[in-house]
């Protein structure tokens, strides 16, 4: 059994077409190209270089007839079927190669191509490499967490990957809204809502304030139209919510936003 599962990295079928294959490399090493992950530290640079190498290999593997045939047999499963490899076998006919002949060089990363449909045998790439755009983004915030909420402590709360709370000063009272933390894929209407919701149920008395965190986001209409929504609909509570893009680090934060969410925004976007 090979080590790797080629077809699950490329999240593509083992019957895919070279062609399919390519375009399922682009999308996928677009992802982890430098320029998406060099405002995170230097310890996800690492994981998500080696992520592109691997990439890389199974590009070359499945785009190759001979090598691919032989890492098909390893796995013990067929070949991809004719109609399946239609597609690469026309667009070499004019100018036809030997089959050990190694493919040419990966295609420039973009971003234009639709993802491939879903499908059980990618799953658990697909979770991996989700696991590890969170861990990024949430660690980046953490980073920044610590250098400028130096009063606050850290807390567990429901349905937050990060929550602190502000030391408690003389007489035991405490400055500063609670701060909360969340990712999730997209920010839009529905994970405002849900964030906001769940601020307020669990800290219904306190002034507290969200940052959501997605690594992609809805119209800027969309989101000020959900968060007016909230704040009518829950108006005894003190929330802020602030939507963060975690592809470059912009923010939208209220002009009465706490000095120390503007000060943890400033922070994530310049790094220091």
């Amino acid at each position: 059994m090979a080590a790797k599962d080629y077809y699950a990295l490329l999240e593509v079928p083992p019957t895919s077409a070279t062609d399919e294959i390519k375009k399922a490399f682009r999308l996928q090493i677009a992802k982890y190209h430098p320029d998406k992950v060099q405002h995170l530290g230097k310890e996800f640079q690492a994981m998500a270089a080696e992520r592109a190498a691997e990439l890389t290999e199974a590009y070359r593997i499945l785009c190759d007839e001979k090598k691919r045939a032989d890492y098909d047999a390893s796995r013990g499963v067929a070949p991809a079927a004719p109609a399946a490899a239609a597609s690469a076998s026309a667009a070499h006919s004019s100018a036809p190669v030997e089959s050990h002949q190694a493919p040419p060089p990966p295609p420039q990363p973009s971003m234009a191509d639709p993802p491939p449909p879903a499908g059980g045998w990618f799953s658990k790439e697909r979770a991996t490499g989700a696991a590890f755009v969170k861990k990024a983004l949430v660690g980046r915030f953490r980073q920044a967490l610590d250098a400028v909420a130096r009063d606050y402590d850290l807390a567990d709360v429901r349905g937050f990957d990060i929550a602190c709370n502000p030391k408690a000063g003389f007489f035991g009272k405490s400055k500063g809204p609670r701060l909360l933390a969340r990712y999730v894929d997209r920010v839009d209407a529905d994970s405002i809502a849900d964030a906001w919701g769940q601020a307020a149920k669990v800290m219904p008395a306190d002034e507290v304030c969200v940052f959501l965190m997605g690594s992609a986001m809805a119209p800027a209409s969309e989101l000020a139209t959900a968060i007016n929504a909230q704040r009518r609909k829950t108006r005894s509570a003190k929330v802020t919510l602030i939507p963060v893009d975690a592809r470059d680090w912009d923010a939208k934060v209220p002009t009465d936003a706490p000095s120390i969410a503007k000060n943890l925004v400033t922070r994530l976007r310049t790094g220091a």
